[in-house]
């Protein structure tokens, strides 16, 4: 196999260093007017008739922190724009916290997500760490607002959706949002110190590992309000973006790597170590290469069978990071083999090698398909596919870029 899909290889950090700087440059259009994002077409060019909305703003400005620590020239002007976004037109002043969204003509996106919210706390505390104007006071904002609204102490998990007014609670109860929680925490006790939010995201692993042992280590997605697992929900939808039916492969594999982050910032005992090892292997085992292709597949049902074929961006960036942490962790041979099968498939299928970025949905034959994820929305999960591998693996992916903590080519190292 070419050395630059071989993990910590020269070849390979080259590689990730050229994909990082030209996902960079392909996003820098994303902002509207008003700062918030523009969700992006195949090319690049901003879709001014999509709803602009707070999660895919949240995600273009932590890109472009770690965007600014990497020296790309507008990074930090990026950053800006985004944040004027979220102080400005997606910021409730009224009720507090931030609309889902905005419509293409202003309107608001109803729903108060904590989904969205956490997406605030990591955007923030990026936007702290890369020192731009504004940005502490909204990580405090961020943080206050969520302790109120969405972090439910007696059960140590995060609720998931209020109505605009903060008036009513929806039922629905999911992992989804707890899982960005959790990197949201882990981001906030790194650069603020609290503790507090260490130990909370400590509280949501212990959790999601209990149900996913229930489930044979896949993760129950859906709960009722009591925190009941609901098993059969989204049967009538089976590809929602956010909701789906069934276990979630790639969410699997991405709280694999967040567990390992938290056991290694906290200095908890192995088990979590091996606990995530089990969800990773499971979710590779169920998902990889299952119906006669290179690729992962979406979901599958209880037993492991895919459901939908689909192939999403985001499920092989997060097995390129936690294959890469897995193995800096274990120094398990499997681990590297992953990383470098991962690698390939993402310069054969899903890299787009003539307008840069990457696909973000191909089917089951690894041909570009645009029914869940049409155009490329954000740049979150590639770029920090690019560089979690060569971080350390118990910080989180800002500051170890801000610290300069990272692999780099021997070109890169003797320019910096």
């Amino acid at each position: 196999m070419k050395k630059k899909y071989q993990i910590d290889t020269e070849e390979n950090i080259r590689f990730l260093e050229e994909i990082c700087r030209e996902l960079l440059v392909f996003g820098e259009r994303f902002p509207s007017p008003e700062g918030s994002a523009y969700y992006l077409g195949d090319d690049g060019t901003p879709w001014t008739d999509r709803s602009r909305e707070t999660w895919i703003t949240c995600r273009m400005a932590h890109v472009y922190a770690l965007g600014s620590f990497l020296g790309h020239e507008k990074g930090a002007e990026l950053v800006d724009e985004a944040l004027k976004g979220l102080k400005g037109e997606l910021h409730d002043r009224e009720h507090g916290g931030w609309y889902a969204g905005r419509t293409p003509k202003g309107g608001i996106l109803p729903g108060k997500q904590c989904y969205a919210h956490a997406f605030v706390i990591l955007a923030a505390c990026s936007a702290y760490l890369a020192k731009r104007p504004g940005a502490e006071e909204l990580l405090e904002e961020a943080l206050k607002l969520y302790d109120l609204r969405f972090w439910d102490e007696e059960e140590g998990l995060a609720v998931d959706t209020w109505d605009t007014d903060f008036a009513v609670l929806d039922d629905y109860r999911g992992l989804n949002a707890n899982m960005h929680t959790v990197e949201a925490f882990l981001a906030a006790a790194d650069i603020t110190g609290e503790e507090k939010y260490r130990k909370r995201a400590g509280r949501i692993i212990v959790r999601v590992l209990r149900w996913a042992e229930d489930c044979q280590w896949r993760i129950p997605e859906h709960f009722t309000k009591d925190w009941t697992p609901d098993l059969d929900r989204g049967q009538d939808q089976p590809d929602d973006p956010f909701k789906p039916y069934g276990a979630t492969p790639g969410h699997g594999i991405e709280w694999a790597r967040l567990i390992v982050q938290w056991a290694l910032s906290s200095g908890a005992e192995d088990r979590f170590t091996d606990a995530a090892e089990r969800l990773y292997g499971r979710a590779v085992s169920d998902a990889w290469n299952r119906d006669g292709s290179p690729g992962l597949v979406y979901t599958t049902d209880w037993q492991g069978n895919p459901v939908v074929h689909d192939r999403m961006h985001w499920t092989l960036a997060e097995a390129v990071n936690t294959s890469a942490v897995l193995y800096h962790v274990t120094k398990k041979q499997q681990y590297k083999e992953d990383y470098a099968r991962f690698m390939e498939y993402l310069d054969t299928f899903v890299l787009d090698h003539e307008h840069g970025s990457w696909f973000h949905q191909m089917d089951r034959n690894n041909h570009l398909k645009g029914t869940v994820w049409p155009g490329k929305s954000d740049l979150y999960h590639a770029v920090q596919a690019m560089l979690i591998p060569r971080c350390p693996a118990g910080l989180s992916v800002a500051l170890a870029v801000k610290l300069g903590k990272y692999k780099r080519n021997q070109d890169s190292e003797r320019d910096g």
